[in-house]
């Protein structure tokens, strides 16, 4: 469940210092030892270390990475082996590099996005904590009974710590449960389908999923690899469970001789756009060419995407938590009312 992949930043670098390195003439098992000595994640210097042995021993580059217990992500090392084939490495790593530099603006954007609408959920889950709190504190100096605003029977301190142990409890749940069923890859075509039906989350995941097809297609397709291999390595690219389970049917449909473009309308996942766009440059052969244009077309929806997705969480939350406001106050009125009614019969 833990992941022992190499990080982005790291792999970003490293990719970047060996197009460098080879670029310039050095042998590339010089490459490596300098790379290994350069780079301060521990787990990407054992595996530079490890590669640099395998290379002296005369193992090509790709096998010595793929020896590296899935350190190395699968397209990088499918690159580096298509790569060595053509003669064109330092090229491949200077993209592989972009591709990873890339991935790292995106995933920044997105966690900027996301803060807010978080820290606001937070907030909200500590200050109804504190109120619980509150109300117990001012209960017991006035030895009355404590108002539960919830209705749920916390109150006080106790029910402070059990509101915020059961959200705690709630959230590790929920990532514990996605972490579970997303360990296969069915599990995990069935939670990013369910989840891509989500308006707004959907066409977040979408956008992402073919913005990295499209660039992983003309890569790999300019760097020479058969098409088959091209194919498996671009949808496994999309980081997204529903494309990279409807591997095998692509493959087969254009192996059995369909065009790429029907190949892809079978999988009802690609937008009407993409598909016609594609049908027009597999007439005129320049799909990866095409395919590279539409990458950042998509990067930008996506962002869009997102920032709407932030939006409507903090929408969301806002709402939240002026409902459980106004909640809160008739609440506190309703007892009220009871305490004066229970005083006057009492006077009566």
């Amino acid at each position: 469940m833990f992941s022992k992949r190499v990080k982005l930043k790291p792999l970003a670098i490293v990719c970047r210092s060996l197009s460098t390195a080879l670029g310039a003439g050095v042998p590339i098992i010089r490459s490596f030892d300098m790379a290994s000595r350069k780079t301060s994640d521990p787990r990407l210097t054992s595996a530079l270390v490890d590669i640099t042995a395998r290379l002296k021993s005369g193992e090509d580059t790709a096998t010595a990475m793929r020896a590296q217990d899935g350190r190395f992500p699968d397209l990088m090392v499918d690159m580096i082996h298509v790569a060595e084939q053509t003669g064109a490495l330092p090229e491949v790593l200077r993209s592989l590099s972009d591709h990873y530099e890339n991935t790292l603006r995106l995933r920044k954007d997105f966690i900027g996005q996301i803060t807010m609408p978080v820290i606001q959920l937070f907030a909200a889950i500590f200050i109804v904590a504190g109120l619980i709190w509150l109300l117990g504190i001012i209960a017991s100096s006035n030895g009355t009974e404590p108002l539960d605003v919830l209705g749920w029977g916390m109150t006080g301190t106790s029910g402070a710590a059990k509101w915020l142990t059961g959200w705690a409890l709630g959230i590790a749940s929920v990532l514990l449960l996605y972490k579970v069923l997303t360990a296969s890859l069915s599990g995990k075509a069935t939670v990013h389908k369910m989840l891509m039906r989500i308006p707004i989350v959907g066409g977040c995941m979408q956008s992402f999923a073919i913005a990295r097809f499209s660039w992983a297609f003309h890569l790999t397709q300019d760097a020479g690899m058969p098409i088959e291999e091209s194919l498996d390595s671009s949808l496994r690219a999309t980081s997204n469970g529903a494309f990279i389970a409807t591997r095998d049917q692509v493959i087969s449909d254009v192996m059995e001789g369909h065009t790429l473009t029907e190949a892809l309308v079978n999988t009802n996942l690609f937008p009407e756009e993409f598909i016609s766009i594609v049908d027009v440059a597999e007439s005129a052969g320049t799909v990866p060419e095409a395919l590279d244009r539409l990458s950042p077309q998509f990067e930008d929806q996506a962002r869009r995407s997102m920032s709407a997705l932030a939006s409507a969480l903090g929408w969301t939350i806002w709402l939240g938590v002026a409902a459980f406001i106004v909640f809160i106050i008739f609440s506190v009125v309703f007892w009220y009312v009871g305490m004066l009614n229970d005083a006057v019969n009492q006077a009566m």
